[in-house]
């Protein structure tokens, strides 16, 4: 939900810095995402030596891994996959650094190209 005069406009969408509204350029708004539900991601190491991965903010996206690299391999892609059932599923997706994947986008009328 946005706040009373704000709007999205095709190719952007808001993220928001201290209660301001600054339209971004959204041409990679799931790469940004994904880097940044990734960076909020924690590891443990398990008692076997293995690794399990988690991103508290999506839930039911953990992973496993034998090693961290493969853990985090795993748990990116187990994030996407999370991100595109839930987009396709109507279902919605936490806010993370500011973006909003929910948001309705605008759409243009044809003749206005």
């Amino acid at each position: 939900m946005h706040p009373a005069g704000a709007s999205v406009s095709r190719g952007s969408y808001l993220r928001y810095h201290i209660g301001e509204e600054k339209p971004v350029n959204g041409r990679y708004v799931l790469s940004e995402y994904m880097e940044a539900a990734m960076a909020a991601a924690f590891y443990d190491k398990l008692e076997d030596g293995t690794f399990s991965g988690r991103i508290h903010e999506c839930a039911g996206v953990v992973a496993l891994g034998k090693s961290l690299r493969e853990c985090e391999e795993e748990l990116r892609s187990t994030l996407e996959e999370w991100i595109l059932l839930g987009l396709k599923m109507g279902h919605e997706l936490p806010v993370i650094a500011g973006i909003d994947l929910n948001a309705e986008p605008t759409r243009e009328p044809v003749d206005a190209l």
